[in-house]
């Protein structure tokens, strides 16, 4: 079967981020203005509940005993959680990860770290494996068209295009793409359409849309136009907006190939 008949046929996967700071949920709109949505671990088991087919827990914090906590909270993710989960935030080195994996997480995610030592992503993935790795790029589309790439939790420009750096990534050994649009994070608009396709028809491995889901309709749309493997969404699920027993619902109802719940 080619790879991409095997890409067709494969589930599209519903993914609820969580953001962690300090051990809690937190949520801001377009990377500012946090705001408390509880225990991570008691949402992500809700969510599994719910039929959610993987969780993202992306750690914010910032302080020195970051690796101490992220390790303990990752450890109780593991005993309550029973489907796959990402851990992604500040893991720059082949050692953060063997940590994470060795508590429970089933892949790692690295964004600014990879860019500045793109080694990194080979590294990792000679010693755990491609499917461990996902590459999280942050990319914004500027006044000129292109869409470049932010450091530093959007912080930071850098003079690299989205696609440039995803398609190095995926060379280096990246298994997997999670595509934040800052344009469209937290404006519950729609997801990016155009970048996210360029993405998913041109790279080998599935591509994750993130940034901008705010109705039904807008996952039918990237799964559909965008050809993404899955969509990932946080304030909508964290806020009860919109349930993922009626996500998945309304897809099969459109005709997209979902976990039934």
């Amino acid at each position: 079967m080619s790879h991409d008949k095997k890409q067709k046929m494969l589930c599209k996967r519903i993914i609820p981020c969580l953001d962690i700071k300090d051990g809690r949920t937190v949520k801001g709109t377009n990377f500012v203005n946090l705001r408390d949505a509880g225990d991570p671990v008691e949402l992500g088991a809700l969510y599994a509940q719910q039929g959610a087919d993987e969780l993202v827990f992306l750690d914010i914090t910032a302080t020195v005993e970051k690796r101490k906590t992220l390790r303990e909270l990752v450890n109780r993710i593991a005993h309550h959680i029973n489907i796959p989960f990402t851990v992604g935030g500040g893991i720059s080195s082949v050692a953060d990860v063997s940590a994470l994996l060795q508590n429970g997480a089933d892949k790692i995610s690295v964004n600014t770290a990879a860019f500045k030592n793109p080694q990194l992503i080979q590294d990792l993935s000679k010693e755990f494996g491609s499917q461990c790795v996902v590459l999280a790029i942050d990319t914004r589309q500027e006044e000129d068209g292109e869409w470049y790439v932010y450091l530093n939790g959007g912080r930071t420009k850098t003079d690299a295009r989205c696609f440039d750096w995803a398609k190095q990534g995926v060379d280096l050994g990246a298994g997997e793409i999670l595509l934040t649009s800052m344009n469209h994070d937290g404006t519950k608009q729609g997801f990016a359409l155009d970048i996210t396709r360029e993405l998913a028809t041109q790279l080998p491995v599935p591509v994750i849309a993130s940034g901008g889901g705010g109705t039904m309709q807008h996952f039918v749309d990237v799964f559909e136009q965008a050809q993404a493997d899955a969509a990932l969404a946080a304030s909508i699920f964290h806020f009860k907006e919109i349930a993922i027993p009626e996500l998945k619902g309304y897809l099969q109802g459109k005709q997209i190939n979902i976990r039934p719940v």
